[in-house]
C-alpha cells in the first residue's frame, strides 16, 4: 500500500511535468494501460515474487491518469461548470477506495484476491476504451505548445501552489490517521466481525464524496477556497477531539469520524480546482497536479508512523490528537494566507 504513496512522494511532481509535455489525453490513456498492463503482471505470478512489482507499475498508471485526467475534465467543461465538474473529478478517490472496502469481503471469499484483480482490469478497460470514444471532447487540450521550462517556472514561482500544497498535506494526515485508526480500534478495543469493521470503514471513507460536492457547489457560488479550507480544517481539528476522546461514548466517536471525512472532503476540491485558476493555460494544469498529489501523499505517509510513534510512546490512543490538531491548526493559517491572496 505505501508503494503507492511513496512514487506520488518521489515522482507526483516530475509525472504531471512529463503529462503535460506529452499531451494530457494521450498520457491518461498511457496511464489505463500501464495500470492494465501491472494489473496482469501480478495476475500472471503464481508465486508472489511479481506483485510488488505489478503494484509500483500500477502505482505509477495511476498518478499519470490522476495528474492528466483534470486537464481533460476542465477541457470538457463549460467555463462556468468547472468548479462542479471538478467537484465531481475529486470524488474518485473516497469513490473507488470505499467501494473496494465493501466489494472486496465478498470477492476474496469467492474467488480470492484474483477476483478483486479481474474486477480492476475489467474497469481499467471500459474507461479506457471510454476515454478513447470520448476524445472528440478533449480537442482543446493541445492547442498551444508545451513551452519547457518556461511554462514550468510559470506553474510554480506562485507562492499559492506551495501554500494548497501543505494544506492537502496536513488534510490527508488528518483523514488518514482516522481512516488508519479506526478498524485498528474496532478490532482491538471492541473486537467486532471484519464485516461491521469493513462496512463502517467504507462509510467514513464513503462521506467524503459529498464533502467533495458540496465543495463544489460552495466554490460555484463564489466561496473563496481559502476560507473553505480554514473553515474545514477547524471542524476537522474540532471532530478530532471528540474521536480520539476516552470519555466520548462510541456512537459519537464515530458521528466525529463522519464529521471530519465529511466535512474534510471540502479541501481536496478547493486544492485541485485550484489549478485550473493558477495555471496561466492548461499546459500548466498537470504540473500542478503532480505538485499537489505528492502534497497529499507527503501527508499520508508521514502521518500515519508520526501518529504510531506517539501512541506507540504514549500508550494511549487520545494522545493521537496532538498530532492532528496541529495539521488542523497548520492548515487553517495555510487556507488563510491563500485567501489573502485572492486566488
Amino acid at each position: 500500500a505505501a508503494a503507492f504513496s511513496a512514487l506520488a512522494i518521489l515522482f507526483g511532481l516530475l509525472i504531471g511535468i512529463i503529462a503535460d509535455r506529452f499531451g494530457a489525453l494521450r498520457f491518461c490513456l498511457l496511464g489505463l494501460a500501464v495500470s492494465g498492463f501491472g494489473g496482469m503482471m501480478g495476475l500472471a505470478d503464481l508465486n508472489g515474487a511479481l506483485l510488488l512489482w505489478s503494484r509500483l507499475i500500477e502505482g505509477l498508471g495511476f498518478l499519470a491518469v490522476s495528474v492528466s485526467a483534470p486537464v481533460l475534465v476542465a477541457t470538457a467543461s463549460a467555463s462556468a461548470q468547472i468548479r462542479i465538474t471538478m467537484g465531481i473529478w475529486s470524488c474518485y478517490m473516497p469513490a473507488g477506495a470505499s467501494l473496494c472496502i465493501l466489494l472486496a469481503p465478498p470477492l476474496l471469499e469467492r474467488d480470492g484476491w484474483r477476483g478483486l484483480w479481474w474486477l480492476v482490469l475489467i474497469l481499467l478497460a471500459v474507461s479506457f476504451v471510454a476515454v478513447a470514444m470520448q476524445r472528440r471532447h478533449f480537442s482543446g487540450v493541445s492547442t498551444r505548445r508545451h513551452e519547457g521550462m518556461a511554462d514550468i517556472r510559470l506553474a510554480l514561482y506562485q507562492p499559492v501552489p506551495w501554500l494548497l500544497t501543505l494544506a492537502f498535506a496536513a488534510y490527508a494526515l488528518q483523514f488518514f490517521a482516522v481512516v488508519i485508526w479506526l478498524p485498528t480500534f474496532l478490532q482491538e478495543q471492541r473486537a467486532l466481525s471484519p464485516g461491521i469493521i469493513a462496512l463502517l470503514s467504507a462509510l467514513v471513507i464513503a462521506v467524503n464524496v459529498p464533502g467533495n460536492l458540496a465543495g463544489g457547489a460552495l466554490l460555484y457560488h463564489h466561496v473563496n477556497r481559502g476560507h473553505l479550507i480554514s473553515a474545514a480544517s477547524l471542524i476537522m481539528g474540532l471532530a478530532g477531539l471528540g474521536i480520539f476522546s476516552e470519555d466520548v461514548p462510541d456512537a459519537l466517536r464515530y458521528a466525529c469520524c463522519l464529521v471530519l471525512t465529511g466535512v474534510g472532503g471540502m479541501i481536496p476540491v478547493a486544492v485541485l480546482s485550484s489549478s485550473i485558476v493558477l495555471a496561466p493555460t492548461p499546459q500548466q494544469i498537470g504540473t500542478l497536479q503532480g505538485l499537489y498529489l505528492q502534497g497529499s501523499n507527503f501527508g499520508q505517509f508521514a502521518g500515519i508512523p508520526l501518529i504510531a510513534g506517539v501512541v506507540a510512546a504514549s500508550g494511549q490512543w487520545q494522545s493521537a490528537f496532538a498530532v492532528t490538531a496541529s495539521a488542523s491548526a497548520v492548515a487553517i493559517v495555510l487556507g488563510l494566507l491563500v485567501a489573502r491572496s485572492g486566488k
